[in-house]
């Protein structure tokens, strides 16, 4: 129920920080200016006694944020891939909760794979091991099937979950129409929006049939992508709260040392990292939407595994074809073009200047060319980004919200593999290639065969269109436009006999 009642959920947020101590924690790592430091002290103070103690053993913000709960746990997930965001100590912290949350006890799992599958466990499985890691929604067992001996990761739902993230979400929903109340510049941005997309994606990994259904998906899609795999779903042990895929040994990706240790290559890897994401996101339009050092491994055979398909982004053919062609603009320097393609998808609105809008960008993408990566502030990009869309009047497309929030994942990945690594040199040849591929020669040769394939189902229709078309045309009711170049009735039979001509052909 989305009330004022969730005025309490958002104070009581406030106060943890305060609390926990975390409030000056993530004042300073985003290096706050002195009023909204002073601003959120005289806020929180007063109610601090209001805040979750949490675990004292823990340190500031991973306490606050265990201690708010799952929704709280994603926003600290994310913010552990950005050193460069947070600080390297802070995000070394926050990795604890990408897999290694307190777990819940094993009868309860067991209790619930044997209420979801309807089965017993002990027949099912000849070993079943306790929690090998635990998240914000689920934890993972380690099981042998007894008829076949095969080793499988079962993935479990929190007992409870549901209902708990649901409160976090709600809380939000009433955060952001407060925001659209008394801050009416934050419209354009969307913030109900926002949110509504957010919940969407929670919703579906919630349910983990839908999970496994998207990671099917997804590894049909990357079957043949060398040097990346995706473990093979378990169907008939897969139910709505319990999901079951075959075991994958690795290094997990947050385990830096020892993936320096073996003979990858951090350059190569990091590199593969960032050209995988954009070659499902480009090539396939699905794409792993929540690829954090937790969910990825290094395998002995050097594959780049992706586990845990909760959150998979969709993006159309013509956001993939607008999206690649600002990447590449900007990797060619070239602005005016980034400013056309965003006028031409209707990113921005049609009364803006197009010359004015190519300045802006220029002036964010010409700091990135010519310096070391580790001497780039994401944080102060993103901030100068921000800028540029509230002057120019862009709203928010909620659509590319996880596709850009996964983007700054994954560079954030491949950094803390190799911290000189370009997020712009590494996405070169595999935005270049799909260039090639979706705008070239060949793609509209693919664009006229699909066109010509839609218009000859109207084959069977053609004698109607057509009397229908000619009676109009006729018709003394609709006398057709003198001045105008634009005649409706030459469009209709245009289409009739173009439509015809189709289907004779095919």
């Amino acid at each position: 129920m989305r009330g004022p009642h969730n005025i309490w959920r958002l104070v009581r947020t406030g106060a943890t920080f305060e609390r926990t101590g975390a409030m000056k924690v993530a004042l300073d790592a985003l290096e706050a200016p002195t009023a909204i430091r002073i601003a959120a002290r005289v806020l929180g103070w007063p109610f601090k006694w209001l805040g979750l103690k949490g675990d004292p053993s823990q340190p500031p913000m991973l306490r606050a944020l265990v201690a708010l709960g799952p929704a709280y746990i994603k926003f600290g997930q994310l913010m552990s891939t950005r050193p460069d965001v947070v600080g390297p100590e802070m995000a070394e912290e926050l990795k604890v909760l990408q897999d290694s949350l307190p777990p819940f006890p094993l009868e309860v799992a067991i209790a619930e794979v044997e209420r979801e599958l309807k089965i017993k466990v002990s027949e099912a499985f000849s070993e079943f091991s306790e929690p090998v890691a635990a998240a914000s929604l689920a934890q993972v067992h380690k099981a042998i099937i007894a008829e076949t001996g095969q080793a499988v990761a079962v993935k479990v739902l929190r007992p409870g979950i549901e209902k708990a993230f649901m409160r976090d979400v709600d809380a939000f929903h009433f955060a952001a129409r407060m925001v659209e109340l008394f801050a009416p510049s934050s419209r354009r941005l969307n913030p109900t929006g926002v949110i509504e997309h957010f919940e969407g994606i929670v919703r579906a990994e919630l349910d983990l049939r839908s999970e496994a259904s998207a990671g099917d998906e997804f590894a049909a899609n990357t079957a043949d992508d060398k040097g990346f795999s995706v473990p093979a779903l378990i169907w008939p042990l897969s139910a709505r709260r319990v999901m079951t895929t075959e075991w994958v040994e690795g290094i997990p990706l947050g385990d830096v040392k020892a993936l320096l240790a073996t003979d990858m290559d951090p350059v190569e890897f990091s590199t593969r990292i960032i050209e995988t994401f954009l070659r499902h996101a480009l090539r396939d339009g699905l794409f792993h939407g929540d690829m954090h050092q937790g969910n990825l491994k290094y395998t002995e055979n050097g594959d780049l595994v992706a586990f845990d398909f909760g959150i998979m982004g969709r993006i159309d053919k013509n956001t993939r074809r607008a999206y690649a062609q600002i990447l590449f603009g900007f990797l060619q320097r070239d602005y005016v073009r980034v400013a056309e393609v965003h006028f031409e998808a209707g990113y921005v609105p049609a009364d803006q200047d197009v010359a004015e809008f190519a300045q802006a960008i220029r002036a964010i993408g010409e700091p990135i060319f010519g310096q070391d990566a580790s001497q780039i502030s994401m944080a102060r990009l993103l901030s100068q980004l921000f800028d540029v869309t509230e002057r120019f009047g862009m709203e928010t497309r909620t659509e590319l919200i996880l596709l850009q929030r996964t983007m700054v994942v994954v560079e954030g990945v491949a950094r803390t593999i190799n911290p000189d690594m370009n997020m712009w040199e590494g996405s070169h040849n595999v935005v270049e290639k799909y260039i090639m591929d979706s705008l070239g020669p060949k793609a509209m040769m693919r664009d006229l065969m699909a066109t010509a394939k839609v218009l000859s189902r109207f084959g069977p229709h053609l004698p109607r269109l057509a009397e229908t078309a000619l009676l109009r045309a006729a018709s003394p009711l609709t006398p057709a436009p003198k001045s105008s170049w634009f005649n409706p009735r030459s469009l209709a039979l245009g289409l009739v006999v173009g439509a015809l001509a189709v289907w004779v052909l095919t």
